[in-house]
């Protein structure tokens, strides 16, 4: 996944690409197959936890660790108010704005990620779940100097801190 973001290797997948003013279609390079379910961290919601509950614990522990949560998208509420049935699908954004800026400047590729993103998901069976995209991914980067990679570990612990307070309903 060297230096591509998710989308693009989506979106690069399947086929030839035009860039603007080119007059040939870029060929798109074989790329690895991705199984998704690597790509991110999953939890469930502990039984007793309704997901109403869920959502205010991670509100109140983002609050409580200092961190932003800058976008709330209730997509099942819009696929609802377009005739269309939905289990329960939201998007919450969490930001530390600061680490943010300095992964940006690093590189550029980075802001294709930000904020950062827990989602709240109702399975078929009616079960809640948690996902975030696995950061490990990028923490891994050797091209990260020490200072960066210690930013960006504390952000994933903080993710991971404000999930596990989700599924457990704990504030």
């Amino acid at each position: 996944m060297k230096n591509f973001s998710f989308c693009a290797l989506l979106f690069l997948s399947f086929g030839s690409v035009t860039l603007a003013g080119a007059t040939e279609p870029l060929k798109a390079k074989p790329l690895p197959t991705l199984d998704i379910a690597q790509t991110v961290v999953k939890m469930p919601l502990a039984k007793g936890i309704s997901m109403n509950d869920a959502v205010e614990a991670m509100k109140i522990r983002a609050n409580t660790l200092n961190i932003k949560l800058v976008a709330e998208m209730p997509l099942s509420k819009q696929i609802e108010a377009m005739g269309e049935k939905s289990r329960r699908i939201d998007i919450y954004q969490f930001c530390d704005p600061l680490t943010a800026k300095k992964m940006v400047e690093y590189d550029i590729h980075f802001a294709a990620y930000l904020p950062c993103r827990i989602a709240l998901v109702e399975d078929a069976k009616g079960q809640g779940w948690l996902l975030m995209m696995n950061l490990d991914m990028f923490i891994q980067d050797p091209k990260l100097d020490v200072s960066l990679k210690a930013d960006a570990i504390k952000v994933r612990n903080t993710l991971n801190e404000i999930m596990q307070a989700g599924s457990q309903g704990a504030w």
